[in-house]
Formats: structure tokens, C-alpha cells, sequence
């Protein structure tokens, strides 16, 4: 139970799923902390023990999240991702505290030909998504009380996405590629956070999937952004290989939710349906 004088704090609080649980939290009358960079660093050990020495529950939200980069800045993808994760495990244990990560679709590698549930094998293609699947390992070895909620093509109002990019772009009149063979559900932040306000009281253990329900590939959302804002955009499609970056990105990042559902307090909304109300208030 989570009573409205607990102290939760959201690690990683000023970015874009941060800013929207510290809301979702305070519509909720629960009482959160956001902790976040320049003042909180989650790679340092005494303010993480500060944190944890402060509030009832920790939800991580803090990670290294630029893919590529990550392929050039592995080892501080890992402190973050990774050993920052360990030691929280390690003092929430101590302090026999319950833990809510966030984690990714990139654990996997996308080969898959159906949606992936939560006791598939993880086999990460990218810098980041290994660094991430560290992570959820060391917070299991730490045998804190936790749950780690694996999420997917995020998207909302405090951060830089695809939706967001994409929309500039095309506002700026550049011709736009996007692939075509990567599939998905796009998920917004603000639907994220319900989520996890609907895991607080009940402080479930182990790995959940999170995504809007239903799914499409990149193409196809871009073409659903541009006709719901009546933007006139040159927009093309492509393969993913059209396009080299310096990490590799899984193909089908599809979750099966089934197992999260009986835990939340609302059913989860299409993706079309979310993304259009996110489209509305830009």
C-alpha cells in the first residue's frame, strides 16, 4: 500500500518519463522527489544512499539512453545502465526497499516472429540494450524487492523522440526516409506513468512488458503523424539497412502485455488513440 505521506523517488525525475510520473504521482496525491542531473547523479554512491536513506520506494527512470553514442561511450553506458543499478539493488536491499526500473525493448534482438513476453531470452544487438539487460541482472543478483518494467518507443512532451524529430523535420521542409521493417508500438510517456502509479500500492516482483496496445512499423506511424497534424510532408519509405548507423536496431520490438494487464487500473489504450490525443495538445 502506498499511503499519500510515503515518499517516493523518481531517479532520472526531469526527463521524459520522469516529468510525467512526478505529475501523474502528484494528480494522485502522492508524494514524490525528483531527483535528477545537474544536483543527482545515480553513478554516485553516497547520493544514491541519500536517495534511498529518503524514500519508501525508488523508481529509476534515470539511464544513458543515446543508442549510438553508446557504441562509442560503452563504458559510461554501463556505470549508468548497469552498475548504478547494481548498487541501488545493493542498498535497497539493505533498507528493504522495493524498486520499480525501467528497462527496454533492446534487450532483445528483434528476430523473433511474434510478440516478445517477459521469459524470452534477452539477446541484446546494441551497446545500449546490452548495457540495459546488465542492469536488470544485477538488480535481480542484489535480491531487492523490485519489478522492472520493460517499455518501448516512448514518446512525450519533455524529451526529444521520434515524434518530435520527425514533426520538426518535416516542418522544416527536409525530405524524410523513415524504415518500414521495424515494428512496434509506439507508447506514451504520460500512459507509462499511469502504469506505474497502478504498480505502487501493489508492488509487484519481477519483469512486466508496457506498450500501447497494437502495433505498426515506423513508416506507417510517420504517414498516421503527418495526416492527423495535415502536414504535407515528402516522406519515403526504406529498409532499415538503407540507413547505417553505428548501433544495430532489432527489428521487432513487438511486447505481449498480457501479463501486466490484471495490474493496472485501466485498460491500455491504442496506440493510435494515445498518439493522437499526444498529436492534439502539441
Amino acid at each position: 500500500m502506498v499511503t499519500k505521506g510515503a515518499s517516493i523517488a523518481i531517479l532520472g525525475g526531469s526527463g521524459m518519463l520522469g516529468s510525467d510520473l512526478a505529475l501523474a504521482c502528484a494528480l494522485r496525491g502522492l508524494k514524490a522527489t525528483i531527483l535528477d542531473l545537474p544536483d543527482f547523479d545515480i553513478t554516485n554512491t553516497d547520493q544514491l544512499q541519500q536517495a534511498v536513506n529518503d524514500a519508501n520506494i525508488i523508481v529509476n527512470c534515470a539511464a544513458y539512453t543515446n543508442v549510438n553514442k553508446a557504441e562509442s561511450e560503452p563504458e559510461l553506458a554501463y556505470q549508468v545502465n548497469a552498475e548504478a543499478v547494481g548498487r541501488l539493488g545493493n542498498l535497497a536491499r539493505q533498507a528493504d526497499m522495493w524498486v520499480l526500473h525501467i528497462s527496454t525493448d533492446f534487450v532483445f534482438d528483434g528476430k523473433s516472429q511474434v510478440p516478445y513476453v517477459e521469459t524470452d531470452p534477452p539477446n541484446p544487438i546494441n551497446t545500449y540494450g546490452a548495457s540495459k539487460l546488465a542492469g536488470e541482472r544485477l538488480l535481480l543478483e542484489s535480491g531487492c524487492h523490485h519489478c522492472i518494467m520493460r517499455v518501448e518507443w516512448t514518446y512525450g512532451s519533455h524529451g526529444n523522440n521520434f515524434v518530435t524529430k520527425l514533426i520538426k523535420r518535416a516542418k522544416a521542409g527536409e525530405k524524410l526516409k523513415v524504415v518500414d521493417d521495424q515494428t512496434g508500438s509506439p507508447t506514451a510517456t504520460t500512459d507509462v506513468a499511469k502504469a506505474i502509479c497502478s504498480l505502487l500500492p501493489k508492488k509487484p516482483e519481477g519483469i512486466f512488458h508496457f506498450a500501447s496496445d497494437g502495433y505498426v512499423n515506423r513508416f506507417d506511424m510517420a504517414k498516421f503523424i503527418f495526416e492527423k497534424l495535415n502536414i504535407s510532408a515528402d516522406l519515403s519509405s526504406c529498409n532499415t539497412s538503407d540507413f547505417p548507423s553505428p548501433a544495430e536496431r532489432p527489428l521487432n520490438s513487438r511486447f505481449d502485455c498480457s501479463k501486466i494487464k490484471s495490474l493496472l487500473d485501466e485498460p491500455i489504450k491504442p496506440w493510435q488513440e494515445a498518439l493522437k490525443q499526444f498529436l492534439e495538445q502539441l
